[in-house]
This record gives structure tokens, sequence and C-alpha cells, in this order.
């Protein structure tokens, strides 16, 4: 392995912005892809992301941008990629390299629509990259915090530790304390599920729930997350470490978080169009809910998991939210 590893990261939102800050601090050059022409014009003029996290003055003397993929690409050991999972398939598109020896990791918080595949599965399938070259980053780690330099946590898991422990030092600073983890599958498929929590425990909130029952809900939703993983995935874990409770948790009731917020409109009366025509983010968790949905039910052993049942009525069945969450309020405890 390289003393020095080259990262790119690949995504101009804001956890690819907050990315960028975090490696441009630790390292001397970092690659960015990012989409638009105008932006990288208005990035390299203004020096803050036009669109995102615009209170971060980027280091631009140590970021190589361009809107060309490959160009990133091929000038990294360490590709990052950090794109919503339902356009990740586009960018994926448009490597014409080979990247089979590249270093991946996945800032992507749901599964691949078009191959109902986590991202590292669509990675090793398509793009022949090692299983043990694939890593995952995992909160609970807000990029809204990571602007502000508040202390924040990040897990790295990969099955190969060392790689990740190696990771890990590029990533450490003042404000980013890491860890590591081998349950790689795990956490994909945790980062996936925490936002239909959010979505559920935002739901909750526009109904006009309180604390109370938002307590029981995520004490639910902790175990219901283990009961679908372990389907999935059987090994040994904690859900109760950062990367599975600890995400989970800022993610339904942070203010900064985005799928809680788009909850919180289909609980006031929000339509879903009009809740997305709302959002200036996507939230992910409305597609991860169908997904999941589809995964149970494709599994010979189904996991009992109502709340994401419940938020599939309520967003794809257009369900009353009101009666839904009055049903799941009697299967809680």
């Amino acid at each position: 392995m390289k003393a020095n590893l080259k990262y790119a990261v690949i995504g101009s939102g804001s956890w690819a912005t907050a990315i960028i800050k975090i490696l441009s601090d630790n390292n001397d050059k970092v690659g960015w892809y990012i989409r638009n022409e105008d932006n990288i014009e208005y990035l390299n003029k203004n020096k803050h992301n036009l669109n995102y996290l615009s209170s971060v003055e980027h280091k631009l003397k140590k970021i190589d941008i361009s809107s060309n993929i490959n160009y990133i690409i091929n000038n990294a050991d360490v590709i990052i990629l950090v794109v919503p999972s339902e356009h990740i398939s586009n960018e994926l598109n448009k490597i014409n390299i080979d990247i089979s020896n590249k270093i991946i990791m996945s800032g992507i918080k749901g599964i691949i629509p078009e191959s109902g595949l986590l991202i590292g599965e669509h990675m090793i399938e398509n793009f022949n990259i090692q299983a043990n070259n694939f890593l995952v980053i995992a909160g609970p780690c807000h990029a809204e915090e990571v602007a502000l330099e508040r202390l924040s946590y990040l897990t790295i898991a990969c099955a190969k530790k060392q790689l990740a422990k190696t990771i890990c030092k590029d990533f450490n600073n003042n404000y980013i304390h890491t860890k590591v983890s081998d349950d790689v599958i795990g956490i994909e498929y945790a980062s996936m599920l925490k936002n239909i929590y959010a979505l559920a425990a935002g739901i909750a909130h526009g109904l006009g729930y309180g604390d109370n029952f938002q307590s029981v809900l995520m004490s639910n939703a902790i175990r219901e997350m283990s009961r679908f993983i372990k389907k999935r995935y059987k090994m040994k874990r904690k859900v109760t470490n950062s990367a599975y409770l600890g995400d989970l948790l800022v993610t339904g009731y942070s203010v900064f978080s985005r799928n809680r917020m788009f909850g919180n409109m289909i609980g006031k009366g929000y339509t879903v169009k009009s809740a997305k025509m709302e959002m200036k983010m996507i939230a992910e968790g409305y597609s991860s809910t169908k997904k999941a949905m589809e995964l149970n039910l494709q599994s010979e052993k189904k996991a009992k998991i109502p709340i994401i049942e419940a938020v599939y009525e309520i967003l794809y069945l257009r369900k009353s939210p009101k009666r839904t969450f009055k049903n799941l309020s009697d299967k809680l405890d």
C-alpha cells in the first residue's frame, strides 16, 4: 500500500463538500469531481460551494476540481462516492477507465435503484473492485456540523481492517474522530434504514406526537433495524454502536436531517410530490422505503418491520398518516 494515498471525491452535495473540507484540512491534494461547470466556476471565484455548506471557505490550492470524472479518478488511489443513490448510476456510467485496482469508499446512504444492489455489491459486480478494497464511511456525522468544526465521529468499515485504519488517519483531526469496523454490509444497510426511520420520526412530529412517543419509536426502530440486517447478513455486531444507533438517533432527531424534514411535511399533510418540490435536497429515505419492502418480501425468512411497513403505506399506498400511525402505535412496545 502506498504511504500517501491520493483521494478523489465524486459528488458536490453537502456531505461531499464536508468530506472535501476534512480531507483538504488533512492532506496536500484532493481531487473533486463536480458535474456542473457553472458550479465549478463559482467555487473557483468565491471559494465556497454555491448550493451547499456555503460557510466553508475551501483551500483551493489543495483541491483539484474538474467536471471530467475520468480525469479525477485516474489521478486518485481512493475514490469516495458521495452522490445520492438515485443518481449514482448516471455518474458511474461515465467512467470509461479501468478502476479495478482502485480503493472505493461509499458515503452513499441507499441502494442503487436500477440493480437493487448495495453500493459495494454493485462495484464488485460491475467494476471488478476487490471486496477488500471497498469501504463504507458512516456517521453519526452531519455535514453541517463538520462545516462548523463541531466534534463529530465517523466509522470506516472494511473487510481488511488495516486498510480502514490507514484511511482513518487521513480523516482524523481536532474535530473528526474515527473508528474502524469490519461490518461493511451491515453498516451499508444501517445507513439506508436509518433514513426510513427518520422519515417515521418526522411523520410522527408532523402529526403532533411528543417526545415520549418518539423515544419509543426510536427504541423499536433500532430493534427493527437489527432484525432486518440479521436476515440479510448474519454476523456478530453491536447495533448499539455509533454506526448503527448513533447514526439512527442523529438522523431521526436532528434539525439538519433532510429525511426527518421530509417526514415532518408528510405528517403535516403535504403530498409526496409537494414535499419533494419544497425540499432543496434529496430525502433518500423515500426510495429506500420501497427497496427495503421489496428486499424483505423477497427474503425466505422475512423480518418483522412494522415501522417500515407504516412508512411505505403512507408514501406509496397513500394511506392516512394519522390512521397508519395510530395502528403502528399499537404494535410498538
